[in-house]
């Protein structure tokens, strides 16, 4: 008689998808992956994934970043925070353009975190501005928008004249 303990469990390709689409994420890093289908060996993983992805069942986004959605699907916001992987914020020139405080539209996503990094992803561009801790973790004008953290207004001219104190407004708030 098998040990119940010892016995591995096999799981469907169609089960792993539903498992994905009921996790109600766009985006899965390969930890994500492996702790919902419980594959503890790596090269396993990265064979499922690879298998996957050929089938067009999973999306490579970015190196390690899957999603079960068409690409064109993905908000950049969702994909930006998703790839910094750590917490972080939409702030400063991104959310001052969508209010209509400044006129002239970034060029990059402009991400809070307590790092910084640029880089690009399906055709956008993020910034990753670091911000001290004690200002960072300070979560007064941060908001969760359909999973995605994003400052309000205040806040967002607030980290914005953190980072450059002569910042010129087009309208006033």
């Amino acid at each position: 008689m098998i040990n119940e303990l010892t016995k591995t469990e096999r799981i469907s390709d169609g089960e792993r998808i539903l498992q994905l689409s009921h996790s109600n994420q766009a985006l899965f890093n390969t930890q994500d992956l492996a702790t919902l289908w419980r594959i503890k060996n790596r090269n396993t993983l990265r064979v499922v994934i690879a298998r996957y992805i050929e089938r067009g069942l999973l999306h490579r986004i970015w190196r390690g970043l899957y999603s079960i959605q068409p690409l064109k699907n993905i908000h950049p916001w969702k994909l930006g925070q998703k790839i910094a992987n750590t917490y972080c914020y939409i702030s400063c020139e991104t959310i001052l353009f969508n209010a209509g405080i400044i006129n002239q539209k970034p060029q990059e996503i402009t991400l809070v975190s307590n790092f910084s990094k640029k880089f690009t992803a399906l055709d956008h561009h993020f910034r990753v501005r670091q911000m001290k801790d004690e200002l960072l973790y300070d979560n007064t004008g941060i908001i969760k928008k359909e999973g995605v953290y994003v400052a309000n207004t205040q806040r967002a001219k607030k980290d914005l004249t953190y980072f450059n104190p002569k910042k010129y407004y087009d309208a006033n708030f």
